[in-house]
This record gives structure tokens, C-alpha cells and sequence, in this order.
């Protein structure tokens, strides 16, 4: 009898340095934010595609670029997508596309920081992501895939994401912070 069990113990790459696609279907582009001061919203995109250049020897050659369909956003609330896709939020009827691309990239062991330009509507402002390699391996289909866990904070009105609404109770409905969370997956071209 054999053993077709999937061992990435024994499957670990090294040397990732190459051009990915990023996966979507193993991919996740998450945000949170306060609720009415009491409560996070979770939620996240999609519908996104995204390209990598990694460098593992000459961290400042890597790159990435991440293209995001703004009416993919999904809380699991239809009625609170669909004011999140209006005008008082991403108007996606005029900016259908989220966009990030990378300017800077460093390494310090399996810690990353990528800085780069984030186009939400018609503003650009640079961000700083932090992530951690989260592995490397060939998959049962023979695909080298590497992994990416990371996090940064915005302030959506840097964006002109400014719709608010005030609390009696004081405060505001919705938190000017955002988490955003990358749960990535790419695979080697």
C-alpha cells in the first residue's frame, strides 16, 4: 500500500527568490474597525490580483504590486457593503480599483517591511506593511508557493474616507483607525 500522504516538512524551499502571482483563493486582504466604540467589524476584499519580485539576497530589487476591485468588499452584512461601496465610502462607480504598489523593500531575517504607494479613490499616500514569512514550499501540484503574514494601520481619513456619524452617548460610529491584515500566498511563476 502506499502513502500519499503530503509531507511539507520535507518539502521546504530555501531559495524563494523568483516572480510570484499572488493566490487568491489562498490569500486574504482583511481590515477591521471600531463600531459604535463597543464592537470591531471584520471584513475584507475579494476579488484582487498582485505581482511579486523577491529577492531574498537584495531585499531593495523585490517588489509588489496588488490591484483590488473595491465593489468586492465583503463584512457579511449586504446592507453595510453596499453604503461602503457608495459615495460616502469607496464610490466605486468612479474608482473601481484599490492599488498598491511598492516603492521600498528590507529584510532582517523572516521580517519584511514593504513601503509603498496606496491609491484609494483619487489619493495616493505611502503606507508601511510589516510581515513575517510564514514558509515556503513545493505543493502537491509541484508549485513553489511562499507565505506572508502581515499587518499595518491607517487612518482612513487620509484617504477621504470621511463619512461619520455622532453617538449621543458621544464618539463616532465608525473608528478613523483601520487594521488592515495579509494573510498571502503566492506561487512561483
Amino acid at each position: 500500500m502506499t502513502d500519499n500522504t503530503f509531507d511539507p516538512a520535507t518539502t521546504v524551499v530555501d531559495d524563494i527568490k523568483g516572480d510570484y502571482a499572488l493566490d487568491p483563493t489562498h490569500s486574504r486582504l482583511g481590515f477591521s474597525t471600531r463600531h459604535a466604540m463597543v464592537t470591531t467589524v471584520r471584513g475584507q476584499f475579494k476579488d484582487f490580483t498582485g505581482e511579486a519580485v523577491v529577492d531574498t539576497a537584495n531585499p531593495a530589487a523585490s517588489k509588489v504590486v496588488v490591484n483590488i476591485k473595491a465593489e468586492s468588499i465583503d463584512t457579511g452584512v449586504a446592507d453595510r457593503d453596499a453604503h461602503l461601496r457608495s459615495a460616502d465610502f469607496f464610490d466605486v462607480e468612479t474608482y473601481p480599483e484599490i492599488t498598491f504598489t511598492s516603492t521600498d523593500v528590507s529584510r532582517d531575517g523572516d521580517d519584511w517591511t514593504i513601503v509603498g504607494d496606496l491609491t484609494i479613490k483619487d489619493v495616493t499616500k505611502p503606507i508601511s506593511i510589516d510581515f513575517e514569512a510564514s514558509g515556503s514550499a513545493r505543493d502537491p501540484f509541484g508549485n513553489l508557493r511562499i507565505g506572508f503574514e502581515g499587518q499595518a494601520t491607517i487612518s482612513r481619513k487620509d484617504w477621504g474616507l470621511t463619512w461619520n456619524a455622532a453617538l449621543e452617548t458621544g464618539g463616532f460610529l465608525v473608528s478613523d483607525k483601520i487594521k488592515l491584515d495579509f494573510d498571502i500566498s503566492a506561487i512561483a511563476k
